[in-house]
């Protein structure tokens, strides 16, 4: 069941949030209706994610991973194998793709392939302008701050 938000009343009382309602909007429009192959998204620490993907009988080649403004996209497709002999085929090799959307300033520091899963490391790393800085408080004196300057005119007849 797909359920439709109308975003149009916080526009007029918001100032730029665009991003963060596009973003809304997308994720509703762009979810997909099988989740298959599952994963997860653990925090691993303050500034650190990992994203694990179960992609049991994928090889490294059959794994495809992308990372271009702020879309992570994660594609399997596994080379054709004959059908031939199987008498129950159960293990899932469907072609998928997942397509995670990362906020700012994160971005992908490694992936690994081991026991079925693939795991991607994510860091947040901001950048030192944006960080919050101390600011020192100087006393007026300091400062040379003079008495403010009179503007004399004319008076009006």
């Amino acid at each position: 069941m797909a359920t439709s938000h109308d975003y149009a009343p916080l526009f007029r009382s918001t100032v730029g949030f665009d991003r963060v309602f596009n973003l809304l909007e997308s994720a509703q429009r762009a979810r997909s209706i099988s989740d298959w192959p599952p994963y997860d998204i653990v925090k691993t620490g303050d500034d650190s994610y990992r994203i694990s993907v179960a992609v049991a009988g994928f090889a490294q080649d059959d794994l495809d991973i992308t990372f271009q403004s702020n879309l992570l996209t994660v594609i399997g497709k596994k080379q054709e194998v004959a059908t031939d002999g199987y008498l129950h085929r159960g293990i899932a090799g469907r072609p998928f793709e997942h397509r995670f959307e990362l906020a700012d300033h994160v971005r992908v520091d490694g992936a690994d392939l081991s026991n079925g899963l693939l795991s991607i490391q994510l860091v947040r790393e901001i950048p030192e302008a944006l960080k919050p800085r101390k600011i020192a408080i100087q006393s007026a004196s300091a400062l040379n701050l003079a008495a403010p300057v009179q503007i004399e005119a004319q008076k009006a007849a």
